[in-house]
């Protein structure tokens, strides 16, 4: 028998003013897009913003269905809309903001398991890590350096 421990880490910063000026235009992105989610259901919106290599930063946010399946998560959103505007672009950052009116929401919250999964795929597709910045209601903001931070296992087209 073998044991392997994964071990993710991952830097919190009390401020959006702590993060670099790039990271700070794609968080603002993100707040930004909170106010374009569509969340009658759930009240949990989510802002997504990507920027990507060129530079370009492109805004999502979570889009709610009464069939609950037919959803789609705002990070989601974000990292198609780049994907469908500069396909052989890498993806360099992704923030995702969270906002429930009903609670408020003290720490980060990280993906769901088929955003880390989509994540990894832009990451395997360029062959280039992407920047993870996560924020809550409060000014707490996680920064992780790979969407392996959230995904240590993830399933690739090495198995196909």
């Amino acid at each position: 028998m073998k044991e392997i421990e994964v071990i993710s880490k991952f830097t919190v910063y009390n401020k959006i003013t702590e993060l670099n000026a790039e990271e700070q235009k794609v968080m603002t992105k993100a707040i930004s897009m909170l106010d374009s989610a569509y969340a009658p259901y759930s009240k949990f919106y989510v802002g997504g913003a990507a920027m990507t290599e060129s530079g370009n930063v492109y805004g999502g946010c979570n889009q709610e269905n009464a069939s609950y399946p037919l959803c789609i998560c705002g990070e989601r959103v974000a990292l198609f809309n780049a994907g469908a505007n500069e396909p052989t672009t890498p993806i360099k950052i992704l923030a995702i903001v969270c906002h429930n009116p009903k609670v408020i929401i003290e720490t980060p919250v990280s993906p769901c398991g088929a955003c880390r999964q989509v994540i990894s795929e832009f990451e395997l597709r360029h062959n280039s890590k992407i920047k993870i910045l996560l924020k809550g209601d409060s000014d707490i903001i996680y920064k992780l350096n790979s969407g392996q931070d959230l995904l240590p296992m993830s399933f690739n087209s090495s198995y196909l």
